[in-house]
């Protein structure tokens, strides 16, 4: 078990605007891996296949993160706030809708080592 955070920040582009919304993510792909504590930072879009029951939210990014205080940090950088500010929250902006969810590998009843 690890303090890793693993994010998944899922988008619905705007009609019309995925491949947009795509090259507008993926510019952010660059400078999130040089952040300390990035282990990952992959962007993905999803594709057909027989499995996949849902299509709404089509472009996801599939993050790790060394600990919580890692991400908080991301989200802080002025490249990531200035994407929620014009792309998510605007009116005019690629997004149609946005769902950021954050999860750890620990089980309920993880028995964490004590360091003395």
């Amino acid at each position: 078990m690890t303090s890793r955070v693993y994010v998944l920040a899922q988008f619905q582009a705007k009609e019309g605007k995925e491949a947009e919304l795509f090259e507008v993510l993926k510019a952010l792909e660059p400078d999130s891996y040089r952040e300390q504590g990035c282990i990952q930072y992959m962007l993905t879009r999803q594709i057909d296949h027989p499995s996949a029951s849902r299509t709404d939210y089509s472009i996801v990014f599939n993050e790790i993160w060394q600990d919580a205080d890692s991400w908080a940090a991301h989200g802080r950088r002025k490249q990531i706030q200035h994407f929620f500010e014009t792309q998510v929250k605007a009116d005019n902006g690629l997004v149609k809708d946005a769902i950021v969810t954050a999860y750890t590998d620990e089980g309920y009843e993880y028995d964490k080592p004590i360091f003395e």
